[in-house]
């Protein structure tokens, strides 16, 4: 912050992982939490005018759907959610005591090329494709409103805009089942996938799906990338990158 010029900060570092974080909640506190605390203190410290904080559907728990951004947010199901909505207060009060423009967007089950590699697309894709068994929580009937990276990186740019304090939803306003993204991942390898069925825990939410209407009319976005566009272009970077995935 001392060396160079900068107009504005966008978060995107965080602990991820919802049943991760309830092996080690600590790590999660320290990077979700108090580590948007720091950087918050460099703005105001730099007078950094506009700060983008990446935050998660999972503070949804199991609202109603379509997920709205004025839904009731304070009822997380896990440390992971817990630290992520922490932050999200962190912000508005830097921006209610020190004036910083802040946009925080939510993101929806982000997946594509170069993902993370604990995500559950990415663990189908490259397990079925060697012939080991995946995991599914669950009878693969639930939810998710997968979005492809593409239309979220899209998304957060366009958070730069100043708005005051916002929260906006990104995400595909798409929910498909679970299984049937392990359908499309199997058509397009030609393999079968051997499934592990596992009880479902209890901090996965049964469904998830985004109200989006605040960002096409706020943002002026909407997502573009299909489910079925989006794995496609995901196995097909998995096979040209294979040897290192």
């Amino acid at each position: 912050f001392a060396s160079y010029q900068i107009d504005a900060v966008i978060n995107l570092a965080a602990r991820a992982g919802v049943r991760a974080s309830l092996e080690d909640p600590w790590v999660y506190l320290d990077t979700n939490t108090k580590g948007t605390l720091n950087i918050l203190e460099c703005c105001k410290d730099f007078n950094i005018p506009k700060f983008v904080l990446a935050s998660t559907s999972s503070l949804y728990a199991n609202n109603q759907m379509p997920f709205r951004e004025t839904d009731q947010t304070d009822k997380p199901l896990a440390p992971y959610s817990a630290t992520k909505k922490a932050a999200e207060a962190l912000c508005y009060s830097y921006h209610f005591l020190y004036g910083i423009d802040i946009s925080i967007p939510r993101y929806f089950t982000v997946y594509g090329p170069a993902g993370r590699p604990d995500m559950s697309i990415f663990i189908f894709i490259k397990n079925i494709d060697n012939g080991k068994p995946i995991t599914v929580f669950g009878d693969g009937k639930q939810q998710r409103d997968f979005s492809y990276v593409d239309d979220i990186a899209n998304g957060t740019l366009k958070c730069l805009q100043p708005f005051g304090y916002e929260i906006f939803n990104l995400g595909n306003d798409n929910p498909v089942e679970l299984i049937y993204v392990i359908n499309l991942i199997e058509e397009m390898l030609g393999k079968k996938a051997v499934i592990n069925f596992k009880p479902r825990h209890p901090a996965d939410v049964f469904a998830t799906w985004a109200h989006i209407e605040k960002s096409r009319e706020r943002l002026n976005w909407h997502p573009t990338t299909s489910i079925e566009e989006g794995i496609k272009r995901t196995i097909q970077w998995y096979i040209e990158n294979r040897a290192t995935s």
